[in-house]
């Protein structure tokens, strides 16, 4: 016996909801800059379509941490991705990377560590 189209609809719509409301809570978590040499980081947030930004160029000294927040995936967890320049222009370094499924309160450490590409 198959279910009613309606009630297919109505459970459908119940899992949508469900879904949205856990992907309307955003994640809260932390940056830290885990070196010495003073930076600057954007960190893009990877569940908005196109992504968005959440933390815009921002200066963030050595072993310094700042507070951020991402929108949530369907399972309520934030996807990031994060890029960082040296503040010292004459001795530029770069750094680079993506975390996915992030919990409230993970810390995502951030760092140059390599050239800039040209």
């Amino acid at each position: 016996m198959t279910a009613h189209p309606h009630r297919r609809l109505g459970a459908l719509a119940l899992a949508l909801i469900g879904a949205i409301a856990v992907a309307g809570d955003g994640v809260s978590f932390r940056v830290t800059n885990d070196g010495i040499v003073d930076i600057f980081v954007t960190v893009y947030d990877l569940n908005t379509k196109p992504k968005s930004v959440v933390v815009d160029h921002q200066r963030i000294n050595g072993f310094t941490t700042i507070p951020a927040a991402a929108s949530a995936d369907a399972t309520g967890r934030a996807n990031i991705s994060w890029t960082a320049i040296s503040v010292d222009s004459r001795d530029r370094r770069c750094g680079h990377a993506v975390k996915r499924g992030l919990d409230n309160d993970v810390v995502v450490n951030v760092h140059v560590d390599s050239n800039c590409a040209p």
